[in-house]
């Protein structure tokens, strides 16, 4: 993986970390028992922990180039394999699949409430979560059920209706690449196949965020063009960052995983530069360091980074 040096922004040195998968929770709610798995250091205590929710499609074995750099700088990461995953190849019949969103947020919340036991799940680790500083964070789709925990409303596809489906227990939120808000933005294939997103409002986000966003990220979703992903970011309250990762596309040079196919722009500067400038932030927000935040704002102001711009709000 390339190094800091390539972004121009520095970070803490990593240290070792280590995984447990899958950890299964039962799940009769859902179909499928939950299967989870657990990032954590190999040392140190009083460690903040990263809900991570995956793409569509992706697993708990997704993400790597995030998970481990966040986990080897002293987060806890946790993860699930959702129903939308290619491991479960839900039918467009099954009367689960227009309710994919939902088991999402329900899966997230399922996690928390039994933190204690996938604390107990890795070796060494009891003891060492600090249970009171979590941040949701998730790519695509994953960004939407982190935003949901912070207070996106979704309107139900089903119902016409959206509730507060929020959790006090999450304190920030990271949306990469992320949808936008609904209605004519939306174009036909995203009506026909992703009805949860026509109805999107973010004004009730409440939280702190980092949103990421890639300029050349021009999904088949969105009639408005890549400017879309940077709606949770400009329709939201304050108290909001965006990344803005130049010539990122969906996969903002490969974040998905070390080799993965469904990468289109790979480019290691700017998988550097997520990692950097989210890993900034996670330590911003929990309280653990503000150094490498603000010289990342600082950097990454205006124009003059080749990579990328960094806007608060």
């Amino acid at each position: 993986m390339t190094p800091y040096k390539a972004t121009g922004l520095t970070g803490p040195p990593s240290a070792p970390a280590v995984s447990v998968k899958p950890v299964v929770l039962l799940a009769p709610q859902r179909g499928e028992d939950l299967h989870v798995r657990v990032s954590a250091p190999a040392t140190g205590t009083n460690l903040p922990i990263v809900l991570f929710a995956h793409g569509f499609g992706s697993n708990l074995d997704g993400y790597a180039p995030l998970v481990d750099h966040w986990a080897s700088h002293g987060f806890v990461v946790i993860q699930a394999t959702h129903l939308d995953s290619r491991r479960f190849n839900v039918t467009a019949d099954d009367p689960r699949k227009p309710h994919m969103w939902r088991y999402r947020v329900q899966d997230m919340k399922q996690i928390l409430d039994e933190l204690d036991r996938l604390e107990a799940s890795v070796p060494g680790l009891p003891g060492r979560m600090d249970h009171s500083r979590i941040v949701a964070a998730g790519h695509s789709f994953g960004g939407q059920t982190a935003g949901i925990l912070v207070g996106l409303r979704v309107m139900d596809p089903t119902t016409g209706m959206a509730q507060d489906m929020s959790d006090s227990r999450v304190m920030a939120s990271i949306q990469l690449a992320t949808a936008g808000r609904g209605g004519d933005d939306l174009t036909p294939f995203a009506i026909e196949n992703v009805p949860w997103l026509r109805g999107q409002d973010f004004s009730h986000i409440t939280a702190p965020g980092l949103v990421v966003a890639g300029d050349e990220d021009d999904l088949p979703l969105s009639t408005r063009g890549p400017s879309w992903t940077a709606d949770p970011y400009t329709l939201s309250r304050n108290d909001k960052n965006l990344l803005t990762v130049y010539g990122g596309q969906h996969s903002l040079g490969g974040i998905s995983g070390y080799e993965a196919a469904e990468t289109t722009d790979e480019n290691p500067g700017r998988v550097a530069l997520v990692q950097q400038v989210t890993l900034a932030y996670l330590r911003h927000i929990t309280g653990t360091d503000h150094t490498d935040w603000e010289r990342a704002q600082t950097s990454l102001a205006g124009d003059s980074h080749p990579l990328g711009r960094l806007e608060s709000k």
